[in-house]
């Protein structure tokens, strides 16, 4: 049974009833009775039902399990999503394979209904976001009490909240104090719900209360509001705030808040004259794109023609940017790797790699035996021994079957791949196994041949990715906001697009980032793809550019079909094995030219791209992925314009009257 959720309690009620409608309001087992809260959590506000017998059951929490590597969620469908009667619970429970993207574990009911991603229900419990309220539904005149329904934005229909005891008009106070309720011009009955961000809402909660410099320094000091790349969160609360839930009160003067903002944020221009103008709002020209072409794999004799009489090599830059722009045949693999990987320095001899391979060898004998040796017993009082082994075992029986060096029973090459992984944990028994390792090593072992080798060049692999199996996720979560950074850079009209069908996180790149792109290539050219990375050319974190290359490509398609959410997902996870090596690898590097003959980056793409003489200081005018350059062209107008950043970097004629309400703007994908 899982604790109930932790946090502040701003509202706690209780006697807020469910009416089952599988029995007569006259039988008391359809009065479902329980205690609804409202709690601050972090950066969140959870609204909270539990019927007062029972707590959420744990294994419906929306979480990420270590030993399994999953998230579970709840998947929607189009058809019936409303929940009703206890029999029409959840029908599907989806988890999210870190690995699989998404695959789905029937946990059929009788109804077939669905319930949303957003929250989850044990019996009649559930729990949901804030952010993810879309109306509030109340009852008719005349009932004897009150009593809610919460629809959740995906059109998710909770049961109705019937309060038996009063306490209907507080909750809706406290509600208040989050987000905006407006009633519907269609049904008086239902509320709106218009969220806005409570740490920025904090600079400007006194906004009529407050001296007007008083409430300018707060803004001033916020760096979070003082960029131009929130600027329309702050448009935004400003018009939603002043003019209250009816639009047509207290509205100010679109003088007043062309000063108010002028004033503000330093340095930006608001045309006040009477013949007002439009602002031109551009993005940094990146400049024209070269066009790219891949050379043949480097050869053998390619190779040995760089190594000197004692077996150095000679010119190490040389023979990575060949291999950058035309990979390895295949014969060189197994040599080169080490070499790529770390396992062998560069500047070493033939000698001093037979006595390192010798040392190693007995090295990883030693921490082979370490497991070899444990008795069942013993194993038995271990229990992160005895799950990792479970998850080894069941990983390594369905990695790469297919290929022939692992099809077949009893081959070989899945003992070899289980030792390895097994040997790994005594190595770095912290971290131990994770799901995703094993797609990681298969190419390694592939390659190599040779168990002792596989290993120390899977380590060397492991060295670069170790973040991002680690619990926290640290490079996972990283990585998705460098993809972010560089995405906006390339096409900020795709991230807003993205943004606006709730995929802005980039999630759907999770796969590519975990395993670079084991599942999304064949197996042949991930050989190439990873090789190329290994080679650090020609920037830090190329991967990075292939993910932008992919979805350049895709872009086209998402958008003008209007993908969603589910159909985003669903379309990435279908490219796997879809892709061609040369044209993914040909568009990352032009990208990558591109930005470095850019003279104008900023300091986060200079940063993740390690182009440090080609960034700009940060200013005002810098968004997290490109610098925003205002032009002003005078136009007959009767109102005062206030600049409006658009997504795609267009023209815009706005007044205060035309604020946008539903710009996006970039968030932290965790």
């Amino acid at each position: 049974m899982a604790a109930p959720v932790t946090g502040k309690i701003v509202f706690d009620q209780e006697g807020v009833f469910i009416h089952s409608s599988c029995g007569k309001l006259e039988d008391q087992d359809s009065l479902i009775p329980g205690t609804l809260c409202v709690i601050e959590k972090d950066v969140e506000v959870i609204v909270d039902w539990r019927p007062l017998e029972e707590t959420l059951d744990s294994s419906n929490i929306l979480c990420a399990v270590k030993d399994s590597s999953s998230v579970v969620q709840w998947n929607p469908t189009p058809k019936e999503r409303t929940v009703g009667c206890a029999e029409r619970q959840n029908s599907y429970e989806t988890e999210w394979d870190m690995v699989n993207t998404v695959s789905f574990k029937k946990k059929q009911f009788a109804n077939g209904g669905v319930q949303s991603p957003i929250y989850v229900q044990s019996k009649w419990s559930f729990l949901f976001s804030l952010t993810d309220l879309k109306s509030i539904k109340q009852n008719k005149e005349g009932m004897g009490w009150s009593y809610f329904v919460f629809c959740l934005k995906d059109d998710v229909i909770l049961p109705a909240l019937h309060f038996h005891q009063g306490g209907s008009e507080l909750l809706l106070e406290c509600l208040e104090k989050y987000v905006v309720l407006c009633e519907s011009e269609q049904d008086s009955r239902i509320l709106l719900v218009n969220c806005y961000n409570r740490s920025l809402s904090q600079s400007f909660e006194n906004l009529h209360e407050e001296p007007t410099d008083s409430l300018l320094q707060k803004f001033k000091k916020d760096p979070y509001t003082a960029t131009m790349v929130k600027f329309s969160k702050v448009t935004n609360f400003l018009a939603d705030t002043i003019r209250g839930t009816d639009p047509s009160t207290r509205r100010r003067p679109p003088q007043e808040m062309a000063d108010f903002l002028g004033d503000a944020i330093p340095d930006l221009k608001i045309n006040q004259q009477e013949e007002s103008g439009f602002e031109v709002i551009t993005r940094i020209d990146v400049g024209t794109r070269p066009e790219v072409h891949r050379r043949d794999p480097v050869t053998t004799l390619e190779w040995d023609r760089n190594m000197d009489l004692e077996g150095r090599v000679r010119n190490v830059d040389h023979i990575k940017n060949i291999i950058f722009k035309g990979g390895l045949c295949h014969a060189l693999r197994k040599e080169a790797w080490k070499f790529l990987l770390g396992y062998f320095p560069w500047d070493s001899t033939r000698e001093e790699r037979a006595q390192l391979q010798k040392r190693k060898t007995d090295e990883y004998f030693r921490m082979k035996l370490q497991w070899k040796s444990v008795s069942e017993e013993q194993e038995n009082r271990n229990s992160r021994l005895r799950d990792y082994r479970s998850l080894i075992e069941k990983d390594v029986n369905r990695t790469d079957r297919t290929n022939k060096f692992y099809e077949g029973q009893d081959n070989p090459a899945l003992i070899l791949l289980h030792d390895i992984l097994m040997t790994y944990c005594m190595y770095d028994f912290d971290l131990g196994y994770v799901q995703g390792m094993s797609d990681l090593l298969s190419p390694v072992l592939y390659v190599m041949e040779n168990e002792v080798d596989a290993f120390w060049c899977f380590v060397s692999y492991m060295d670069q990715m170790h973040q991002n199996f680690e619990e926290q996720m640290q490079g996972m979560k990283t990585q998705l906001v460098q993809l972010s950074t560089l995405l906006r850079l390339l096409d900020s009209g795709f991230c807003s697009y993205l943004e606006s069908q709730d995929s802005g996180y980039l999630y759907f790149c999770f796969r590519w980032l975990l395993i670079r792109f084991k599942r999304e290539f064949s197996f042949h050219d991930i050989l190439q793809v990873w090789e190329v990375m290994w080679t650090d050319l020609p920037c830090q974190n190329f991967h990075l550019l292939i993910c932008c290359a992919i979805l350049e490509s895709e872009k086209k398609q998402i958008m003008e079909r209007n993908y969603g959410f589910n159909e985003i997902l669903k379309h990435i996870n279908e490219l796997s094995m879809k892709l061609d090596v040369n044209d993914v690898l040909c568009k990352a590097e032009a990208i990558s030219l591109q930005m470095m003959k850019c003279k104008d980056l900023t300091s986060a793409v200079c940063e993740v791209l390690g182009l440090q003489n080609n960034c700009v200081p940060p200013t005002s005018d810098t968004t997290d992925g490109c610098i925003i350059k205002k032009h002003y062209q005078n136009s007959p107008s009767n109102n005062s314009t206030v600049p409006v950043l658009t997504a795609n970097g267009t023209r815009s004629n706005s007044s205060l009257k035309s604020l946008p309400n539903n710009v996006h703007t970039p968030a932290s994908p965790w």
